[in-house]
């Protein structure tokens, strides 16, 4: 086994706890909130609080600095794939550090000076709203990691733009409350 086989091996490792990790709380968030479990929507939520800096943020920086380290010993930065992952990390990366936690910490406060209250909860949902882009986003950071698409790569790099359109529109647009979408 060679060097560049191991930091391969760690890259994948974290990205796994990242993407996965996070991914496993969304669920857990949508499937709560579907039910109309609050108290399960408030564990996922401290949960994600609890992790979000602890695990989800560190294991990111290790995913980011190990495919740097393959970037500059083996790979270079000229091809699409390595363009289109840094790309879509430093969009992870803003929505966390711009959005998730703000957000998570305004909840935090709210929940201390009031309980539990509709707008902890409004709160908690339109955090799972961009958690849906920030995951379609990173679905294409991993079909892009995996397929490695090139300028030619047409049909790949239209369906990776199509889950990234879907994230967008799931975000923003097409997944409004039932109330909502009747006003």
């Amino acid at each position: 086994m060679d060097f560049y086989s191991v930091v391969k091996f760690l890259h994948v490792m974290a990205a796994t706890v990242w993407v996965g990790g996070g991914f496993v709380l969304m669920l857990l968030a949508v499937r709560a909130d579907r039910a109309g479990d609050t108290h399960g929507m408030l564990q996922v939520m401290r949960s994600v609080g609890e992790l979000g800096n602890r695990l989800f943020m560190p294991a990111s920086l290790v995913t980011l600095l190990l495919g740097l380290v393959m970037c500059w010993f083996w790979v270079g930065f000229a091809d699409l794939w390595i363009i289109i992952g840094l790309a879509g990390y430093a969009a992870t990366f803003l929505i966390g550090t711009l959005v998730f936690k703000p957000t998570a910490d305004r909840m935090a406060a709210l929940i201390a000076r009031d309980g539990v209250t509709p707008a902890v909860l409004d709160n908690g949902r339109r955090i799972l709203k961009v958690a849906r882009f920030d995951y379609a986003v990173m679905l294409v950071i991993v079909a892009d990691m995996v397929l490695k698409p090139t300028a030619s790569d047409v049909p790949v790099l239209m369906a990776m733009a199509a889950v990234f359109g879907l994230g967008l529109w799931a975000a923003f647009d097409g997944l409004r409350p039932a109330a909502a979408a009747a006003a």
